[in-house]
């Protein structure tokens, strides 16, 4: 059930991306759902970005295009605005509700919730629904102030396959403090790991091929079964740094295909 809190006028689910043919009222050939979690601001009373919605639009068509013959349908999550608005955290809220329209429409599937910048906060947050049996946060922004970034949660990670991307180079949000999350998450949810992307910045553009190939390797390991890439096993298997610290290597895509 939707919560309260969300009016119908407000968060939304963008056009079902995959799974040809998957429409509401639990389509059987829907197996699976990531949902795509925009950018935002810390505090904003304005409305969404249109900006950051395009801009998770190819992330959306690529993990579907991957998915497309298992039954994966990807969503972009329309925010009711794109501030998270400190103890409010609305775009988790809204992550939590577009979360539960999943259910409604289309029943008992697994859901990845896979956000970029402070989607992949939100993302992060937001794990502890039912549906949600992963997450995937690339780039995310965290506080950077000590005591608030301590206090970030983690507990609700718990039981869910959780993967962290960041660019070295990144100057908007710091890799280190996505570092020191993934080192606190591990604590209490052995399947999270976390790639570094050497010598790339915020938007990961030197490496896409190879971060699509990630996310993609992810998604359809988590939601529909697949095996993990050995990188990525390992990434899971292994014990802090190692795990935490691992290099995406050049060339990631091109390696999985046969």
């Amino acid at each position: 059930m939707a919560q309260e809190a969300i009016p119908v006028s407000g968060a939304r689910l963008g056009r079902a991306v995959g799974a040809a043919g998957a429409v509401g009222g639990g389509d059987r050939t829907v197996h699976g759902v990531v949902l795509l979690l925009p950018a935002g601001e810390p505090l904003s009373a304005r409305g969404p970005s249109p900006l950051a919605y395009a801009g998770v639009r190819p992330l959306a068509r690529s993990l579907a295009a991957a998915g497309r013959g298992e039954g994966l349908v990807a969503h972009v999550v329309r925010y009711r605005g794109r501030g998270w608005n400190g103890t409010d955290a609305r775009l988790a809220a809204d992550a939590k509700w577009a979360a539960d329209e999943v259910v409604r429409r289309y029943g008992d599937v697994p859901v990845c919730l896979a956000g970029i910048d402070m989607g992949g906060r939100a993302a992060l947050h937001a794990a502890d629904h039912p549906a949600v049996n992963s997450v995937l946060a690339i780039a995310p922004w965290l506080p950077d102030d000590d005591v608030a970034a301590a206090e970030e949660p983690v507990k609700q990670l718990a039981g869910r396959h959780v993967l962290i991307v960041h660019g070295t180079n990144d100057e908007r949000t710091d890799p280190e403090l996505s570092y020191r999350l993934a080192e606190r998450a591990k604590k209490v949810n052995r399947d999270t790991c976390r790639f570094e992307v050497h010598s790339d910045g915020h938007s990961l553009r030197q490496h896409r091929p190879e971060v699509l190939a990630l996310a993609a390797d992810f998604v359809l390991g988590a939601l529909l079964g697949r095996g993990y890439a050995r990188p990525v096993a390992d990434a899971l298997a292994a014990p802090p740094p190692l795990g935490l610290r691992m290099p995406l290597a050049s060339g990631f895509g091109h390696a999985l295909r046969r």
